[in-house]
């Protein structure tokens, strides 16, 4: 197979070398806003094809690189015009929603990392557009194949908690991002807490009915001064009673901590409760957990973006619908902007107030 990336920034890179390491893809086509970023990545894939040594940013996803062509071209419409059998937007996310009418509109199979937009208004054109279009269009939320959340799915859909109550899920970040990221990044549901709204909707089938949001400050000044918070938290409501504690942070110096708790009136399963998990027990004789910790998100879920991606190429070979549609990704987001909504206003805001498909919810 032929595949496309554009963007070779921090993900786009990796998903580059992911995409190199995949039985089925034989060329790269690539290209940047910075043509000297594609060229380093380029001859970075050569390199480790080669079996060279010591090349930049080389990590565990890069040592089953096998020898694949790698070529840069200046732009997406170079890239579409080159007979590429798949699309991998990595941009940033300006360039998300252009880049996906462009591959629709040139009926190439294309993966998106999230969000599709910005805004929920072209979220919504795009999930239109998608639904209108026999292109498919897979949307990068990689915990869907991770294999602790995908457990906690079969454990739920076979009835072996029971009926569920109570979840628990979040997303802390070791450190937070660049002053210069959290102007454009939509605010911490939106950039971090969308992970968790859409593995809620995948590991219960259910929907969002009520939501209510707070978030706070007491890092740097920066979040304050674009109108977000660097930690927040969220009280979910679905459509079938059960109840979600939601929580995200940008200062969990301990490490990389995504998890998520699933209790039922027979059980309980967690995701994420191992040696790696990034806390320190209380407990006087306890040595749980052991370590190492996890210090990224793409460490954390470095099998999972494998998988994604692997299953995007038998998407675009049509073996499979797509796994995550933007329809998924429209509704994720309608719960962040809930959040956001909810946190600015500070009061509970029903999902039937976010406009969805058609202009209801």
């Amino acid at each position: 197979m032929r595949i496309g990336l554009a963007g070779v920034g921090r993900i786009g890179a990796f998903h580059a070398r992911t995409l190199a390491a995949l039985d089925d893809v034989d060329e790269l086509v690539v290209t940047d806003a910075d043509p000297r970023a594609a060229e380093r990545v380029a001859a970075e894939l050569r390199l480790l094809a080669t079996g060279a040594t010591g090349a930049t940013g080389a990590t565990e996803a890069t040592r089953e690189t096998r020898e694949v062509g790698v070529r840069v071209v200046p732009d997406a419409d170079a890239l579409l015009a080159s007979g590429v059998d798949g699309f991998v937007v990595a941009t940033a996310t300006p360039g998300h929603a252009p880049l996906l009418r462009q591959a629709v509109a040139a009926g190439v199979p294309v993966f998106c990392e999230k969000p599709v937009a910005a805004t929920l208004k072209e979220t919504i054109e795009l999930a239109e557009l998608a639904a209108s279009s026999a292109v498919p269009i897979h949307v990068g939320f990689q915990r869907r194949f991770d294999a602790g959340y995908r457990r906690a799915r079969a454990a739920v859909a076979s009835g072996e908690l029971g009926f569920v109550h109570t979840i628990r899920a979040g997303t802390h970040d070791q450190a937070p991002p660049h002053a210069s990221y959290i102007p454009t990044s939509g605010g911490i549901f939106r950039d971090c807490n969308v992970h968790d709204f859409d593995i809620l909707r995948f590991v219960t089938g259910r929907e969002v009915a009520t939501v209510y949001a707070t978030g706070a400050n007491k890092g740097a000044a920066f979040f304050a001064e674009a109108g977000d918070v660097d930690t927040g938290g969220a009280l979910l409501t679905l459509d079938d009673g059960t109840i979600a504690l939601i929580s995200s942070t940008r200062y969990h110096g301990a490490g990389h901590d995504v998890r998520m708790e699933v209790h039922g009136e027979k059980g309980a399963i967690a995701v994420g409760l191992d040696h790696s998990l990034a806390m320190s027990s209380a407990e006087e004789g306890v040595d749980f957990p052991r370590g190492p910790r996890t210090w990224s998100f793409m460490e954390r879920f470095l099998p999972a973006y494998r998988a994604e991606l692997a299953a995007f190429a038998a998407v675009a070979r049509g073996e499979r619908p797509s796994p995550c549609t933007v329809r998924d990704a429209l509704e994720a987001f309608r719960v962040a902007e809930a959040c956001e909504l909810s946190r600015a206003e500070r009061r509970p805001v029903d999902m039937s107030e976010i406009e969805g498909i058609g202009g209801g919810a």
